[in-house]
């Protein structure tokens, strides 16, 4: 059995929500946070999830490997749009996307840019994904902090998303999934807001309303983007 919450907001300072998300059956979500302003980054949030849609309705064996291809048919579709649109042009998008496959007990996973998957488990949370950016290839290197990092300059500045370049890797695995398991897909606007230790807090605690509460501290702490955020329980049937 699956429990979602999930929730989005405009925030505190922008004027449009270029966030974007879904839930669709069978147990495929995504998070999708939108590049390029004048609206322009909520239309290539939405052909991202759209994307997911499409390939979710297919009835195709949904693992890692169509994950990563439905982030680059939206890749091509943006591409083409910005091609074809001069209001269009730079906009892109970030995309997280997960797949739970209940009868498998298995996560799927697939990504690009700084929206991230995180997983609770027995008490110990921890970001799955990995952000495409200045500041976490820094981090990497060991030229820089990961408190360092939090405030860097260059913080939100991507290496990899939806719509830029026509050659786009996309990074993606699975792992099994433990009665218990709570699972996280959020956009930055929810994760540089609240810190590690209160989305933990938040995410073991009572289910109900949980994203909603998760988007109230992200307000709470100034709200400076798009929030949006899908929360997972998994127990096995």
């Amino acid at each position: 059995m699956i429990e979602i919450s999930s929730a989005s907001d405009i925030g505190r300072v922008r004027t449009s929500n270029e966030d974007s998300y879904g839930v669709f059956s069978p147990a495929v979500y995504v998070v999708a946070d939108g590049l390029g302003g004048h609206a322009a980054g909520e239309v290539a949030s939405r052909m991202v999830v759209a994307a997911v849609h499409d390939m979710a309705n297919e009835g195709q064996e949904i693992d890692t490997a169509a994950l990563q291809s439905a982030i680059l048919r939206a890749n091509q579709q943006v591409l083409d749009a910005s091609a074809g649109n001069s209001s269009y042009e730079g906009m892109g998008s970030t995309a997280t996307v997960l797949h739970v496959d209940e009868h498998a007990g298995m996560a799927y996973y697939a990504h690009v840019g700084d929206s991230r998957l995180y997983l609770l488990r027995r008490g110990i949370f921890r970001q799955v994904s990995r952000d495409h950016s200045y500041v976490e290839e820094l981090v990497a290197r060991g030229e820089l902090s990961e408190a360092e990092a939090q405030h860097h300059p260059r913080k939100n500045l991507l290496l990899r998303a939806v719509g830029i370049e026509e050659r786009l890797h996309v990074d993606g695995d699975s792992f099994p999934l433990e009665a218990g398991d709570r699972l996280l897909l959020a956009t930055d606007g929810l994760t540089n807001m609240v810190g590690d230790d209160e989305l933990a807090a938040i995410l073991g605690g009572e289910f109900t309303g949980l994203a909603d509460r998760m988007v109230a501290q992200a307000l709470a702490g100034g709200g400076s983007d798009n929030i949006t955020a899908i929360a997972l329980a998994y127990e096995p049937s």
